[in-house]
């Protein structure tokens, strides 16, 4: 109800042409929206989470919204130096792609290029070398796909030798929760926690070797990465593991691996951010600063300002969900003086 009552506002508003008039305040001039996007469907991942995926064709209606309403889309470190320096264009708005996967490779970057769009990939580096599905997420997909047929967990490691039914969702979370604290008391290698995956596979009855050839929940591969950082295509910081450690040592770790591994294959230094999750702690803010990082940004949904603080700016995280009139709203600024919740984040994937 109250973001039905949100939506007829906002169309009240843009038929009275006050969305157009925020849209060229100088109070919307002191603003960069920074979009982030994590998934581009490239076979039923939005029907499994719609959360996280968008269809190509919806993200090139999104960004003919930002054609059509005359939106200055410009490079992220362009907007985060002009954002401090106060000389923004009109309607700044800078776009992000979290993880670097795959489908950004295959299905985003085709529809930036039409409408010559800069955007920034926040790549995490530890897959692009080891192609294949991320554990965490391919495990969450098949339990979504194989869940019309009970799973019988025996044999299977973190699981309890009984047969559970996977319908409805909360089911399917217990399972979930269970594998990953499997994981994460254990820290089985990666090709022990595929051959997981494969064994879920085979007790659910889904093609794993049809979700390995469609290159589902992959990170895109070092020459892919080439490619699109040849063509103009710039690459940032999210951690070589996305993981942010709370020990210093191990989450600066993170980082310096994270950069050298983006710099060999981009020979550009690295020096924004992107926090895995949208997960940060005041304790991380002096990490960063010592390592040089100059913008990081959440998942919070917000507008950065000039007075942001430079490494805890806020985005919107786009998602079908979102009705026209609410991205137009953003665009414009006027979403700003509305409340909100806090914006859906990904699912961390540890290496």
């Amino acid at each position: 109800m109250l973001k039905t009552c949100k939506r007829k506002v906002l169309s009240v508003s843009r038929s009275a042409g006050l969305l157009g008039a925020v849209a060229v305040s100088r109070w919307r001039r002191q603003r960069l929206l920074i979009l982030c996007y994590h998934g581009i469907a490239v076979h039923d991942e939005r029907e499994w989470n719609s959360q996280l995926y968008i269809s190509a064709a919806e993200l090139a209606q999104r960004m003919e919204l930002l054609r059509r309403h005359e939106a200055n889309v410009i490079p992220l470190d362009d907007g985060v130096r002009r954002l401090r320096e106060g000389t923004l264009p009109p309607r700044s708005v800078a776009i992000t792609v979290d993880d670097g996967g795959y489908d950004c490779y295959r299905e985003a970057w085709p529809v930036f290029r039409r409408f010559g769009y800069p955007f920034t990939v926040y790549l995490t580096t530890y897959y692009c070398g080891y192609n294949r599905p991320i554990f965490p997420l391919i495990c969450y997909y098949l339990l979504w796909k194989g869940r019309s047929r009970p799973l019988d967990c025996r044999g299977v490691p973190g699981l309890d030798d009984a047969t559970v039914e996977l319908e409805p969702f909360a089911a399917r979370r217990v399972v979930e929760l269970k594998l990953l604290r499997y994981v994460a008391e254990n820290d089985p290698s990666t090709p022990a926690k595929e051959d997981l995956a494969r064994r879920l596979a085979d007790r659910l009855g889904v093609d794993y070797e049809d979700v390995v050839k469609r290159r589902l929940f992959q990170i895109m591969n070092s020459d892919e990465v080439r490619e699109m950082a040849a063509a103009g295509v710039d690459f940032q910081l999210h951690t070589h593991r996305h993981r942010t450690p709370l020990d210093r040592g191990l989450f600066v770790r993170e980082i310096v691996e994270n950069r050298e591994r983006i710099y060999s294959l981009t020979g550009v230094q690295p020096r924004h951010f992107c926090y895995p999750c949208g997960f940060h702690r005041a304790e991380f803010l002096p990490w960063l600063e010592a390592e040089g990082v100059v913008s990081a940004t959440t998942c919070e949904s917000g507008m950065a300002m000039r007075h942001s603080h430079p490494l805890l700016l806020p985005r919107l995280t786009d998602h079908p969900e979102l009705a026209p009139v609410e991205f137009e709203a953003w665009l414009s600024g006027a979403a700003g003086f509305l409340p909100r919740r806090k914006s859906p984040a990904s699912e961390g994937f540890p290496a």
